[in-house]
């Protein structure tokens, strides 16, 4: 189903007041409340919902309100649904018409409506953002004649990458996608394969490496014989194929990696954050922090785009499609 969208109906409550009447319409967050263009946030971020049966969808207002709340803030979920329920000028703001002493909301609502919008769709919210400062002549459309690109890097929360580790969970990310699809393997390494990972990690802490390294070769093997047997039993399907077509494809790039020996392509650093990179730093202590490199863009102070990218931002390409799908 579509949302529901609000709209001010002006009606009074006898029992309570509304927002409007008791804070100070000259806020910031009320000027920019009226600045923004909920409309055609509406009919962008609403394109997503369907018009079949199902719960009725979160108010886009509302979920799009926090969303400018929670980064022009830089607040978690956590703190911003508490500090939601205490301040009128963030009700104001998301279109509530009278205070609410409860969230209207579940916190992981936020980040679901995240994911169902993506990357494309929220680059709306810039867009009106650049709108509204036009209209409130705050800037000019001259102003964004002249961009300026700023690249940073994010620390993401990842495990350091060693083969072992990553051997041993992709071992177990097949095995749990294979229950999961009614795949019944000839054996899961379940138990060995851990005790395995325990004895290697023993043996490199005691520098025993040629024992730590006969146990790394049986993390491998065991990797190994999964992925046959996984290929094995689904040879005749092309519904579990498709399913087992990209775990298969990056287990076998992690077990195909060696110590000083090159493989085509760049191992993966982990297995759900494939975009991972592992850049040297000159810190001693921290040398290889798990980063992805951000792309920021501003002209003359406001905020045109902020898109996560690979390393290699200088290529010209690339920082086109970046400029041309942010322009407003």
């Amino acid at each position: 189903m579509r949302p529901k969208e609000r709209r001010d109906s002006g009606q009074n409550d006898l029992f309570r007041a509304r927002l409007d009447q008791i804070v100070d319409l000259k806020h910031p967050l009320a000027k920019l409340g009226r600045a923004i263009d909920w409309g055609f946030l509406e009919k962008s971020l609403g394109a997503v919902y369907s018009d079949g049966p199902g719960q009725p969808p979160l108010a886009t207002r509302l979920m799009a309100g926090l969303a400018i709340l929670k980064h022009m803030h830089d607040l978690s979920d956590e703190i911003l649904c508490a500090r939601w329920i205490e301040n009128p000028y963030y009700q104001l703001f998301c279109g509530e018409e009278f205070f609410q002493h409860e969230l209207v909301l579940d916190r992981s609502s936020l980040t679901r409506w995240r994911q169902r919008m993506g990357e494309e769709k929220l680059v709306a919210l810039l867009q009106e953002s650049l709108a509204a400062a036009t209209r409130a002549g705050a800037a000019k459309p001259s102003d964004f004649a002249k961009v300026i690109v700023d690249t940073t890097v994010q620390e993401k929360a990842i495990a350091f990458p060693t083969d072992a580790k990553l051997m041993h969970r992709a071992r177990e990310r097949l095995v749990r996608l294979a229950k999961k699809h009614g795949v019944t393997l000839r054996q899961s390494y379940e138990r060995i394969g851990k005790y395995a990972l325990i004895a290697y990690q023993r043996y490199k802490h005691a520098k025993q490496f040629t024992r730590a390294n006969k146990a790394l070769r049986k993390i491998r093997t065991f990797l190994g014989r999964i992925e046959r047997d996984i290929a094995r039993k689904i040879k005749g399907s092309d519904g579990l194929r498709d399913v087992f077509r990209r775990p298969l494809y990056l287990a076998e790039r992690v077990r195909a990696q060696r110590q000083n020996v090159s493989v085509i392509g760049r191992p993966p650093t982990a297995l759900h954050m494939e975009l991972v990179r592992c850049p040297p730093d000159d810190e001693v202590d921290t040398r290889w922090r798990r980063r992805r490199t951000v792309l920021a863009r501003g002209g003359r102070g406001a905020l045109m785009n902020a898109s996560g990218l690979s390393m290699k931002l200088w290529r010209p390409t690339r920082l086109l499609r970046r400029l041309r799908a942010g322009t407003v």
